[in-house]
């Protein structure tokens, strides 16, 4: 039975058919017997509302319409017929009535449609909204820009170029330039007055020197080199060195060494090796070497000789300095010294020979410029072996400076880096050039 067939009149040659008429529905004893036709039954069931006929296929509808569809509209865009909401229950037209489809639009004209969508092949414009389901449209706020990161600048903005830097000097000048006048006044006054006097303040700086590098290894490496025999063999070197000349410092050195070996007897074993070995190597890097100062100063001229050998490294250490941080560009020893340069090395010996020609010709009995010449190229050699040779402990050890007892400059041992491997060196050729005495 079809949804049509609701509301005609009875089929011929059929009695007792049991459905809706005109006149309601059929009461009686004609009712088709069964639970599903009982005449109670019957009277409670709702009628159902007709539907319209759909025309068949080809009919004068599809010509208005377009194309026959099974269902729905070809494309989404197209515009679909929209119908109000079913009949609810309890609200059903009366009977033979048939229900209204009519669109939404003329039964509520005060209700909004559905979104209203753009029509087949009609583009919607960028960025506008789609229009609310019910109710009035809210405006849309306008994104807010997110921020750029690192925004980069465009190619034609003008760049601001950074300002130049200066280049640092690495360290405190004023206090280097006034510690360094203060110590060349105690060394010329002490020189020129009382030898002896001279001879102390050598042994000083020897034991605060002896006192800098076995601290250091204690703290960095754990060498206990003993500091009382290295600090009484060291002031006895000097002396020793001053009053009996070379034959006194080699006896010297050898009674401070074994003095560190037996003072080392005294505590554990562990570790004995270490420390005498570090010992020995104090002994004869720091006063023995300091010893050839004194032998110098033991010739009729020795304040003369002490004072060439002192300007001479100084020269050669002032004049690397300026050269190198002026002009310095390629290192010299990367992995050693990265302060220090080849150009730097090139100002030493420049420096070095210069004023090594005038103190030979000027300062020493019997000298000449041409042995300055070779005497400031051999300074500013060992000058600079010195240093880097220090600057090796300080990389092994993991420190800048030796001590913070000389403002400017560290501590007595980064002033003697370079001063103690020279003293031998400008002792021997003097002696080669104008004698011993």
């Amino acid at each position: 039975m079809s949804d049509s067939s609701w509301g005609a009149p009875p089929p011929a040659g059929r009695t007792g058919y049991w459905g809706p008429t005109e006149g309601g529905p059929v009461q009686g004893g004609d009712a088709p017997a069964g639970p599903a036709y009982d005449a109670p039954a019957a009277q409670q069931t709702r009628p159902m509302p007709i539907v319209p006929d759909v025309p068949a296929y080809g009919g004068d509808q599809d010509d208005a319409r377009g194309a026959a569809r099974l269902s729905g509209p070809l494309f989404r865009d197209e515009p679909q017929p929209q119908y109000g909401t079913p009949p609810q229950y309890g609200s059903e037209p009366p009977y033979g009535e048939r229900p209204s489809y009519e669109p939404q639009s003329q039964q509520h004209p005060q209700q909004q449609p559905f979104e209203q969508r753009p029509q087949y092949g009609q583009q919607q414009p960028y960025g506008s909204q789609p229009q609310p389901l019910y109710g009035t449209p809210q405006p849309t706020p306008a994104p807010t820009p997110s921020p750029i990161q690192n925004p980069v600048p465009m190619p034609d903005a003008p760049q601001q170029t950074p300002a130049p830097q200066k280049k640092s000097a690495g360290r405190d000048l004023s206090a280097a330039i006034g510690v360094g006048v203060g110590l060349g006044v105690v060394i010329i006054a002490s020189l020129f007055i009382v030898k002896a006097v001279f001879v102390g303040v050598i042994a000083v700086a020897v034991v605060v020197g002896l006192w800098e590098l076995t601290s250091r290894l204690q703290e960095r490496k754990e060498i206990k080199a003993p500091l009382v025999p290295l600090a009484v063999g060291g002031a006895a070197m000097v002396v020793a060195g001053y009053v009996r000349g070379a034959e006194g410092a080699w006896i010297a050195m050898a009674l401070t060494a074994l003095a560190v070996l037996v003072w080392r007897m005294t505590e554990p074993p562990e570790g004995y090796l270490k420390d005498v070995t570090a010992g020995v190597f104090a002994a004869f890097y720091v006063p023995f070497l300091a010893t050839f100062v004194a032998l110098m100063l033991t010739a009729d001229d020795g304040p003369w000789r002490v004072l060439t050998f002192l300007l001479l490294t100084v020269v050669s250490d002032t004049g690397a300095y300026a050269v190198g941080w002026r002009f310095g560009k390629h290192k010299l020893a990367p992995r050693i010294s990265p302060g220090k340069t080849r150009e730097g090395l090139f100002g030493a010996v420049s420096f070095s020979m210069v004023v090594g020609a005038l103190c030979m010709q000027f300062l020493i009995d019997g000298g000449h410029w041409w042995q300055g010449l070779l005497l400031g190229l051999a300074v500013a050699a060992s000058a600079t072996l010195g240093d880097l040779g220090e600057s090796m402990i300080k990389r092994d050890l993991g420190i800048k400076d030796m001590g913070t007892l000389l403002p400017g400059h560290g501590g007595i041992m980064d002033r003697l880096d370079s001063l103690l491997p020279t003293a031998p060196v400008v002792w021997l050729l003097l002696v080669l050039f104008v004698g011993s005495t």
